[in-house]
């Protein structure tokens, strides 16, 4: 039975309003079929049970707003806020349909009470069939699930669904705050429950493009979605067999392939070949128009498969500040990719190199505060041990010819050795009591400039001397920081705010090969990301391989959220 507005129920053909005639539910004056308690008082001893071990549920459905949901109650005298007299209020027809539209933003209606809602709804509009106490219950039941609903969901759109370091150490997310109690006081006035919890979104419009390419990948996953290609020889152009054919098919269906069929659909001919070679640019493979097993395993990702791929990555822009600043660097890991930002326009675009798959680069958000200009490399302990001794046990020439110095230690006092009258042999990484530094110029691992906004995790980005790694497809290679591919240029502009600092003067510092510090007047912010699914600022959906496995993680830690969201005590 489909209610809306007041709540009714339909007998012999009339529409009849759901209080019983001859007393109230929930007015003053009491009748002998009256509850024994007025409303206010059944929903304070509820709401009482939050503060003992013993879970609040209603319906069977567990309350999980345990701090917001009893001050919005305490701030209304406990009175009930989706319903009057024994009359169910529009608003609650309203925020199910809100609950119903976050499908949309990835999320899952049913973590928010949505079945235990309709199942109330129906049964108080069943009200004339059962004991007016019972009806009160439900009324109570219903107004708690409800406003459970908004808070919970609100907290989900705002922060998201998880905290990434409750599984991921490496990630540190920014959560974004609003006082979901005023904001859900001023919905029931103003009836607009769903623009209240879009309003709680990313403002970004990358985030907005993401959501729409969920609902097309949704709509090709219901639909025939597109063909696998099955497993066999390398295609390229000029091939003429039937799997040629299957690939046409699969990429018209995900909109690669824009121009007309071929009038031999078997035939890998040149259209073909430009829809295979654009696949792979928004894919992240090396754009060569080859069909080999990269390009064929990402073909044969399901459209269901990219949706979820889609849901994740739409969370973790929930973990995101709402302001990203108004000029800000992006880092997507997962893509290997740099962006400068100025007043919402990309004025720099760089590939980088992050860390290998042991060495993972994190993810956090932070100010860039300053620059090194030609800098020593002063080698983490991890980097020397575990990295640089196997290599000074074989070749002790190795710290002359890289002009990399070795210290007694890390303090002031520390005294220069020579590296030829250490016996490397038997030095072990347990007994490892040198700091190696290496002096700035064209060897050093640094390059020409470091970029720093320290962080726990003393990660930065640098130069490198090893420019030929940039034109890999996929560049996890480094140490945990991130390489820049033009570092000068990034340099130049983070210092246009510094007047002093024009490009000339940037290059003779680094040219003088003497360390020199440039602080930045106007902090930057800096965003480490990691998106595996992304809409870019043409229109064009890119997915990239999850390099770190953290879409995996992800999707098993809101596989608990969901479970929880489901469980009773």
């Amino acid at each position: 039975m489909r209610m809306s507005g007041s709540v009714r129920t339909h007998r012999g053909g009339r529409l009849v309003a759901a209080a019983l005639v001859g007393f109230s539910f929930f007015g003053g004056q009491a009748t002998a079929r009256s509850p024994s308690r007025a409303p206010e008082d059944r929903l304070r001893t509820r709401i009482e049970q939050i503060m003992h071990p013993t879970a609040l549920d209603a319906m069977g459905d567990r309350i999980h707003s345990r701090v917001e949901l009893p001050r919005f109650y305490e701030r209304r005298g406990f009175a009930l806020a989706w319903s009057s007299r024994g009359i169910l209020l529009p608003m609650a027809d309203s925020l199910i349909v809100a609950l119903e539209s976050l499908a949309d933003e990835g999320l899952n209606p049913e973590d928010y009470h949505l079945s235990a809602i309709r199942a109330s709804r129906e049964r108080v509009g069943a009200a004339r069939s059962i004991r007016p106490e019972e009806v009160a219950g439900t009324y109570v039941d219903l107004d708690l699930l409800l406003t459970d609903a908004f808070l919970i969901a609100g907290r989900h759109v705002l922060a998201g669904r998880v905290h990434p370091e409750t599984f991921d150490p490496e990630w540190r997310a920014t959560t974004r705050e609003a006082d979901l109690v005023a904001l859900l006081e001023a919905s029931l006035v103003s009836g607009e429950l769903r623009a209240a919890l879009r309003s709680l979104e990313p403002a970004h419009p990358g985030y907005a493009r993401l959501r729409n390419a969920l609902a097309a990948h949704r709509e090709l996953a219901a639909g025939e979605g597109w063909p696998a290609l099955p497993e066999g020889a390398t295609l390229r152009r000029g091939d003429e067999r039937p799997p040629v054919a299957i690939l046409r098919d699969r990429l018209r269906g995900s909109g690669d392939l824009l121009e007309a069929s071929s009038a031999d659909a078997a035939r890998f001919d040149e259209p073909l070949d430009a829809a295979v070679r654009r696949f792979q640019s928004r894919h992240g493979l090396d754009a060569d128009g080859v069909v080999g097993p990269a390009t064929r395993a990402a073909l044969n990702v399901s459209p269901r498969e990219r949706a979820r791929q889609i849901e994740l990555n739409l969370e973790r822009w929930r973990w995101l500040p709402q302001d990203l600043g108004e000029r800000h660097i992006i880092v997507n890991i997962a893509s290997f990719h740099l962006d400068l930002v100025e007043k919402g326009e990309t004025i720099l675009s760089a590939r980088v190199v992050v860390g290998r798959s042991y060495r993972r680069t994190p993810v956090f958000s932070d100010r860039m505060t300053y620059l090194v200009l030609s800098p020593y490399w002063n080698v983490p302990p991890m980097i020397a041990t575990q990295d640089i001794l196997p290599i000074a046990k074989r070749d002790p020439g190795y710290f002359e010819r890289m002009r990399m110095r070795v210290f007694s230690g890390w303090g002031a006092d520390a005294r220069e050795l020579d590296p030829l009258g250490i016996d490397w042999a038997n030095v072990s990484p347990s007994r490892f009591n040198y700091r190696l530094r290496q002096d700035p110029g064209p060897l050093n691992a640094l390059g020409n400039v470091k970029f720093m906004f320290p962080n726990s995790f003393n990660v930065y980005l640098h130069d490198t001397p090893a420019r030929d790694v940039f034109a890999r497809a996929e560049r996890t290679l480094s140490s945990g920081c991130i390489r820049v591919e033009h570092p000068l240029e990034l340099a130049e502009l983070l210092l246009r705010t510094e007047p002093d600092w024009l490009r000339d003067r940037i290059e003779a510092a680094v040219a003088a090969r003497v360390e020199r510090t440039v602080s930045l007047s106007r902090p930057v912010a800096v965003h480490l990301l990691y998106w595996t699914a992304w809409v870019d600022a043409d229109g064009v959906v890119q997915f990239r391989r999850d390099v770190y496995e953290r879409d995996a993680r992800l999707a098993v830690a809101l596989g608990r959220v969901h479970e929880q969201a489901r469980a009773t005590e």
